[in-house]
């Protein structure tokens, strides 16, 4: 992945001309936890007619070693800000990047930014709100005392034995590199109040979630689109939570339905 400023960056040009004939605004994809911005490859392919941006975020495969862990979800958004650069952007975050997403398209200075397409954000501060009351703690498995091992064990848990066992010794030897930055990710998503508040959003955004996805999934997406004005949704049938990888047709279709809004979208939000 070639490198773009500081973080890991691949961009795309269109590969064959928009149908309309008209420009559209860049695509940018924003990985989730433990993932890198080549899972959207599958996905990209069937947008070869826009352009595409994928990037590593930091503390993660290519830019594991150019930039410091991140302290919170600030350090990611002022990273997306930098890719983006200013132009017309239709944002994709899957899982933990479609809170970098959100957080990003609320942010003062990402007013280029067209329309959000996010799948499957967590939510916990959600999720303990409705066990435990809104003035409880952020209580959780305490951080591991080995980034390498959590890292594997999150591997696990999210894709299964059988994948990670077809890792190479080589890529088993990466996803453990990451655990730093996993680790950072997982203590700084504790929280007691939402980070963001997607009530304030003005543009477009199309919440993805797969059909056969764990019930908090569905249940945080199901809120997020009730409470975000002008929002839609969009189930990818059959799909789980690693739907960019196992349903890349219907992924690029949420994407395209989010580029379909942004359309609709003014050049600058009010």
């Amino acid at each position: 992945m070639p490198s773009s400023g500081r973080l890991a960056v691949d961009e795309r040009p269109a590969r064959r001309r928009a149908d309309s004939g008209r420009r559209s605004p860049v695509v940018v994809f924003v990985h989730g936890s433990l993932d890198r911005g080549a899972s959207f490859a599958r996905v990209r392919r069937r947008l070869d007619d826009v352009a595409t941006v994928a990037y590593d975020r930091r503390g993660y495969r290519g830019s594991r070693d150019v930039l410091p862990v991140a302290r919170g979800l600030g350090d990611h958004v002022h990273d997306l800000l930098e890719v983006i650069d200013d132009r017309a952007a239709v944002v994709v975050g899957h899982s933990y990047g479609g809170n970098v997403a959100l957080a990003t398209a609320l942010d003062p200075r990402g007013e280029s930014i067209r329309a959000v397409s996010a799948y499957e954000p967590p939510q916990p501060w959600l999720r303990l709100q409705e066990t435990v009351g809104p003035s409880a703690g952020t209580r959780g498995p305490p951080p591991d005392a080995e980034p390498a091992a959590a890292a594997e064990r999150f591997f696990r848990r999210m894709v299964g034995d059988a994948a990670w066992e077809r890792l190479s010794e080589e890529e088993k030897a990466a996803r453990r590199a990451d655990g730093p930055a996993l680790a950072a990710e997982l203590a700084a998503i504790r929280l007691r109040e939402p980070p963001f508040d997607v009530r304030a959003l003005r543009i477009p955004v199309v919440y993805g979630r797969g059909e056969y996805s764990l019930p908090h999934h569905r249940r945080a997406v199901a809120w997020l689109v009730e409470h975000t004005p002008g929002s839609e949704l969009f189930e990818i049938a059959g799909g789980r939570h690693g739907a960019h990888l196992t349903h890349p047709d219907a992924f690029a279709a949420m994407v395209r339905r989010a580029m379909a809004r942004a359309g609709d979208a003014p050049a600058v939000r009010p």
